[in-house]
This record gives structure tokens, C-alpha cells and sequence, in this order.
């Protein structure tokens, strides 16, 4: 990833739950807060209600490959939140990509003009 780094830390995870803004989908959920760095970073969490560890971290390659992707369209400066619902399970990777566009649209954080 160029533009970002990934939230490693539990307590950045917690700041952007508790002050974060949240929108979901049928497959994906999005909290987002704005940040001082200049830069996004960006975590992905999968629960284990999901499935088991191949589901999950098969699930959490998707969403960073589908964020990698797409990375130059969305704007710099905050940090992410994404986390996979139990309906992602079995989504191919257009789907999961679709869905991770539509929340930045939603957020508007995601452009189409580049």
C-alpha cells in the first residue's frame, strides 16, 4: 500500500469505534475518523463468527487487495475501520470489492475521477 499503513494497535482500533462514524452494507462495515498524519491507515478486522481461520484470513487478503487496488481513489488523512459480516463469507472478490467502494461512497472518501 503507497498511501497508507495498516492500525495495528488496540487502542487505535477502540478510538475509531468510539468516534468513528459508521456505515455498513450487506457484506462490509466502515467506521472512519479523521486523522492529523497526512496519510490513512487503514485495519481490517474479521471476527470468528465468520468462520474459521481460512475463511477469515482468505476474507482479510480480499478486502486489502480490494483497498490496494483502489487505493489512489480514495482521500488521504483518516483512519479505517473495515470489518467483514458473516454474509461476506462466500463472496467472490468483485463483490467484496463493490461493497468496500460503495461504503467509500458512501463516506465520501472515494473518488471515481482518477
Amino acid at each position: 500500500m503507497k498511501f497508507s499503513e495498516s492500525l495495528k494497535k488496540n487502542r487505535d482500533f477502540q478510538s475509531v469505534y468510539r468516534k468513528g462514524k459508521p456505515y455498513g452494507n450487506k457484506y462490509l462495515v466502515m467506521y472512519l475518523l479523521a486523522n492529523d498524519l497526512g496519510r490513512s491507515r487503514v485495519g481490517i478486522s474479521v471476527s470468528k463468527k465468520v468462520g474459521n481461520s481460512i475463511i477469515r484470513h482468505h476474507l482479510t487478503r480480499l478486502i486489502r487487495e480490494s483497498y490496494r487496488l483502489h487505493e489512489e481513489q480514495f482521500q488521504c488523512g483518516y483512519d479505517i475501520v473495515i470489518i467483514a459480516r458473516t454474509t461476506a463469507k462466500d463472496r467472490s472478490y468483485h463483490e467484496i470489492e463493490s461493497a468496500l467502494i460503495h461504503l467509500g461512497k458512501l463516506h465520501h472518501i472515494y473518488s471515481d475521477c482518477n
